[in-house]
């Protein structure tokens, strides 16, 4: 996986209105934290970050450039992100400092390739799983998984076991789920209208009354 560089802050923890004003400055608020790392609070610049991390798929790596000793060559993941509701910029972003020799465990989006047998025929491609989660060490993070539905006929599925695995990455799961199957049309038949015959003198139901109505005749009423 590519490690991507960017430059952080050293930032003083403060109020909601010092993160606020960090943002109108173009700067976003972040942290730095790791099993064996103390937190460290940091700042990005927002338009890097926006432009080179926000808007990327899956999981990846930051080598962090900074002026500050307790940053600087830092490797870390991008663990969270909060977004604003409204305009959906990045409000806060969290690292988790990563040592490169150990594993560590990460969700990874899947890509579902070609265009089923069983779709061709009708059916309909139903994902399951949008990402797996796989164990691995930090440069070894595929960017994602290509899942190929071409041979899928309706009925048919693809099983966590059916993907192929880089060598030094494992899936992690307890059970062999399907990522994928195509399930049969699903098509709603028009209701066949019943007519139940009525007795001599019997009050026809409404519905009996508004065939003859539309038919021209008066409905028989009882004596």
């Amino acid at each position: 996986m590519e490690t991507l560089e960017i430059q952080v802050d050293a930032r003083e923890v403060g109020s909601k209105r010092t993160a606020r004003r960090l943002r109108r400055d173009g700067k976003i608020p972040g942290i730095l934290y790791g099993p064996k790392t103390e937190a460290v609070p940091l700042e990005f610049n927002k338009k890097e970050f926006s432009n080179r991390v926000a808007g990327l798929e899956g999981s990846h790596l930051v080598r962090l450039q900074s002026n500050s000793d307790a940053l600087a060559n830092k490797v870390a993941l991008v663990k969270d992100m909060q977004y604003h509701p409204i305009t959906g910029d990045v409000m806060h972003a969290d690292l988790y400092e990563v040592d490169l020799t150990a594993k560590i465990q990460v969700h990874v989006p899947l890509h579902f390739v070609g265009k089923a047998a069983g779709v061709v025929r009708g059916g309909i491609l139903q994902p399951i799983v949008r990402e797996l989660q796989v164990e691995c060490l930090p440069l070894d993070i595929p960017e994602f998984f290509n899942v190929e539905v071409s041979a899928l006929d309706i009925g048919d599925s693809v099983h966590i076991e059916d993907l192929a695995m880089p060598e030094g990455v494992t899936a992690v799961y307890e059970s062999n789920i399907p990522l994928v199957s195509v399930v049969p049309p699903t098509v709603e038949e028009a209701p066949t209208p019943t007519v139940v015959p009525t007795e001599e003198g019997a009050v026809p139901t409404v519905e009996a009354q508004e065939e003859q109505k539309e038919e021209g005749a008066e409905p028989k009423k009882t004596p």
